[in-house]
């Protein structure tokens, strides 16, 4: 596990050379929060890197339903009994296996990897606008229905989950990238993502961090030009099912 570190944000990364996947702690006076959960395998990297800060775990965010996400949940909640879990009012229902769209949303069928057997259910449901700690949950739909970002309102880190990737290059989440297309294959709507992107983009963050791929430091022209790629894709799609 490599550990990169940012002020109070740290993230953790397993296989960063091959498939990253991202978990991050976030460092508050009295405790630490983490955001998302990784697979399986990240329980003791996340346990060793608690140990090492010194503060108690207090809080386990979510920022989707994915199993890459989510996978050590349940170990972890065994051994923090007393960390509350949070994830959105709309992805809770993934992380208890309900693949099901509501009538209001786009009726394109949610893809990727949705636990079948994560036993944890939240403490606490988000909605755009809430605060957690030093953190502010932003409604992000795209990835998944309901996909949230968390902002640092400290530093300005924003923590997006698979809004973004930047492992191979920095996209929003359906543009496919070479040699690393799996985020993009575990989108539910390109067109949703394009405008959760552009709602990220306005909140001029200092450090982008997301679930696959490295810390982006003034990440602002970046993620304006995969925006502007997403558009293109997103426009050529309009012109052949218009």
């Amino acid at each position: 596990m490599r550990v990169t570190q940012e002020g109070d944000l740290y993230q953790l990364t397993w296989l960063p050379r091959i498939f990253p996947v991202n978990c991050y702690l976030v460092e508050e006076e009295q405790g630490l929060t983490l955001i998302d959960a990784g697979m399986s395998y990240s329980l003791q990297g996340i346990l060793n890197q608690v140990a090492k800060i010194g503060k108690p775990l207090t809080r386990i965010i979510l920022t989707h339903g994915h199993m890459d996400h989510v996978g050590a949940l349940d170990a972890l909640k065994k051994r923090v009994p007393d960390a509350k879990v949070y994830i959105s009012e709309r992805d809770a229902a993934l992380l208890a296996g309900n693949r099901s769209l509501r009538a209001d949303e786009q009726q394109t069928p949610i893809k990727g990897s949705v636990p079948g057997k994560i036993g944890t259910r939240p403490d606490v449901l988000l909605h755009d606008g809430d605060t957690i700690g030093s953190l502010t949950a932003i409604s992000t739909p795209g990835h998944t229905p309901g996909s949230m970002s968390f902002q640092d309102q400290r530093s300005g880190a924003l923590i997006v989950g698979d809004a973004f990737q930047t492992f191979r290059a920095t996209a929003v989440s359906g543009k496919k990238v070479p040699w690393f297309p799996f985020p993009a294959m575990a989108t539910w709507s390109l067109d949703q993502a394009l405008r959760s992107a552009y709602k990220l983009i306005d909140l001029a963050p200092t450090i982008l961090a997301v679930g696959h791929g490295d810390l982006l430091r003034d990440p602002a022209e970046a993620m304006k030009q995969a925006a502007a790629e997403a558009g293109r894709l997103v426009g050529e799609g309009a012109q052949v099912h218009g």
